[in-house]
């Protein structure tokens, strides 16, 4: 579900007690012609919360080998050092033959290395030639980072993609980056475009620079020796909710499960009380923002879960 003006329920503590109060069915916030509109998503996960929680490495070149390689280096008392860079999620779940570890990371410094930065600048569509190469058709890490770019240029440098780049260049620092087209050099000076119509194309300049980079070293803590005892871990810290069809009202059963069937529900305030009920199990009555990637465990199985609430116009 696209998250279009929505913010999570910012009155949930004020419904949760009305409820409670058995008042839920009347206007939980003063106003009798709200048109707010509450919708819970509820998708089911057809794997155990063990192996959902654990954490197995992308088999391209790009991600999945830094990680790859940091795992061997980890597992299961080393330490793996990358600069600029972490190699593998925070806090990811591991298994290494009969034990389970988190990952970790610590900036152990700093150090100043050559790197190649890629920079662009745009192209008038007028002035685009026969040999422009579209990015789609290059290898994922240079097109990757050219669509990076791209999002920056067209944003003007206040998009998301800013939060990527060095200044307005595009540092590499993956081995397959380095590898790539753009690493090699191959690519400085050439015209690309995001279309094959030549809209939006950009010429590529590379630069070596010697820049400073955070020093980023992985380890992992063994965590379970066992897998019941890594299932009680799991269950500790991954699972946001555990309900039992026998432990809830009859109505909120019923409103949970064709949750479940129909993948989401909506309703506009005034709440009903089943409803009010199911977001307290649920424990969203305190989160005042957008929340997803929740996750139930409801009679023996594992569902992902989320809030959202569009506010009328």
């Amino acid at each position: 579900m696209v998250l279009t003006r929505r913010s999570l329920l910012q009155s949930t503590g004020v419904v949760s007690l009305m409820a409670l109060a058995g008042c839920a069915t009347t206007d939980v916030f003063g106003d009798d012609d709200t048109t707010t509109e509450y919708t819970l998503d509820i998708d089911s996960i057809d794997v155990s919360p063990t192996a959902y929680a654990l954490y197995d490495p992308d088999e391209d070149a790009l991600f999945g080998d830094p990680a790859r390689t940091a795992l061997e280096a980890i597992l299961p008392d080393g330490r793996h050092t990358t600069h600029g860079y972490k190699p593998l999620p925070d806090d990811a779940y591991v298994r290494h033959q009969d034990a389970y570890f988190q990952t970790k990371h610590v900036v152990t410094g700093r150090d100043r290395l050559a790197r190649s930065l890629v920079r662009v600048e745009r192209v008038p569509e007028e002035d685009v030639s026969d040999d422009t190469i579209l990015i789609d058709t290059l290898e994922r890490p240079s097109a990757r980072v050219l669509k990076i770019l791209h999002s920056y240029t067209q944003s003007d440098g206040r998009g998301s993609a800013a939060e990527l780049l060095y200044g307005d260049s595009y540092v590499l620092r993956r081995p397959a980056e380095r590898d790539s087209q753009l690493g090699t050099g191959t690519l400085d000076g050439r015209v690309v475009t995001m279309t094959e119509n030549g809209t939006w194309a950009y010429r590529i300049a590379i630069t070596t620079e010697r820049i400073v980079e955070t020093a980023y070293t992985v380890f992992s803590v063994q965590v379970a020796s066992s897998r019941q005892a890594f299932r009680d871990v799991v269950f500790g810290s991954r699972i946001d909710a555990e309900l039992a069809s026998d432990d809830l009202p009859a109505d909120v059963v019923d409103l949970l499960e064709q949750t479940i069937d129909r993948r989401s529900t909506e309703e506009t305030a005034p709440l009903t009380d089943s409803f009010v009920t199911l977001l307290e199990a649920l424990h969203l009555r305190t989160v005042n923002t957008g929340v997803n990637g929740k996750l139930l465990w409801y009679d023996g199985s594992l569902y992902r879960y989320g809030l959202y609430v569009n506010d009328p116009p």
